[in-house]
């Protein structure tokens, strides 16, 4: 697992824990079912207290990014999680709904947006 801290960043540095983990379990750099570091580990890996990375990862837990289980560390879910699969189709609609706004902006039809849709779908 790959965390960076960044001090120029506006988030807070459990937020950037957080949202890093998040990025990689979406995109399968975490795989489904894969053993996370426990806390004390990624707090000891990452240079920052455990209070953070509980905090990190109690607000992936609430998310439905991973379970912890008491004496057996945290498992990123499945993407069969509800609350994960609300978390994609957002995902989805902020990546289609910029889309449209690109098309939009240099004047594209809706059948050229729904041109290069469906032969996206196709590949």
């Amino acid at each position: 697992m790959n965390i960076i801290i960044s001090n120029q960043s506006e988030l807070p540095i459990y937020a950037q824990i957080r949202e890093q983990m998040k990025e990689q379990i979406l995109n399968g750099k975490i795989p489904v079912g894969s053993q996370l570091p426990s806390i004390r580990q990624l707090a000891k890996e990452v240079g920052v207290s455990v209070i953070t990375t509980t905090r990190a990862y109690s607000e992936l837990e609430a998310e439905g990014f991973i379970a912890t289980m008491q004496g057996k560390g945290s498992v990123v879910l499945s993407t069969d999680n509800n609350l994960l699969r609300e978390q994609y189709l957002l995902r989805i609609e902020e990546g289609l709904s910029t889309a449209i706004e690109t098309a939009r902006a240099i004047g594209m039809t809706r059948k050229e947006l729904t041109d290069i849709f469906n032969n996206l779908l196709e590949t």
